[in-house]
């Protein structure tokens, strides 16, 4: 075991990164506690979902950076050896085509920091989760034509 010499918490791993104290409270204190050669990379999709939907909030849910317009949009975090980026069960649905490359899953996606992060993409599905939705459920779109 391993005790952290800052917070006291003790992990199975040695050096275990986590987060002393209190969790973050904004976007920019999680990417400052980040590892720094990833600091870059986390800022920059920061950016490019805000200018794919600048009008989303940006705050902190389930401990990952999230934008938010009434409800939780996209979230991003930073993993050991990749960034995931959890859109939802849908964006994956409908963006798995231009996922083959890339390890997902119902509601996540894994870019792997081995290899160039797809900075466009995460704006495309930015984008999507952010449009409204029109979903129809148990509708018969069928044309009954009266009886003579």
């Amino acid at each position: 075991m391993w005790q952290c010499p800052k917070c006291g918490r003790e992990f199975n791993n040695e050096k275990q990164r986590h987060s002393c104290g209190e969790k973050p409270k904004t976007i920019d204190e999680y990417i400052s506690v980040q590892r720094e050669e990833v600091q870059h990379i986390l800022h920059k999709i920061r950016d490019v979902i805000h200018a794919a939907i600048p009008e989303a909030e940006e705050r902190i849910s389930w401990s990952m950076p999230t934008f938010w317009k009434k409800k939780n949009i996209i979230h991003f975090a930073a993993s050991k050896n990749h960034v995931g980026l959890y859109p939802g069960p849908e964006a994956i649905e409908h963006f798995a085509d231009r996922l083959k490359e890339y390890k997902y899953s119902k509601g996540a996606i894994q870019f792997p920091y081995s290899k160039p992060i797809p900075y466009e993409l995460i704006a495309e599905i930015a984008k999507w989760c952010y449009e409204p939705k029109i979903i129809i459920e148990n509708t018969d779109f069928s044309v009954k034509m009266p009886s003579k």
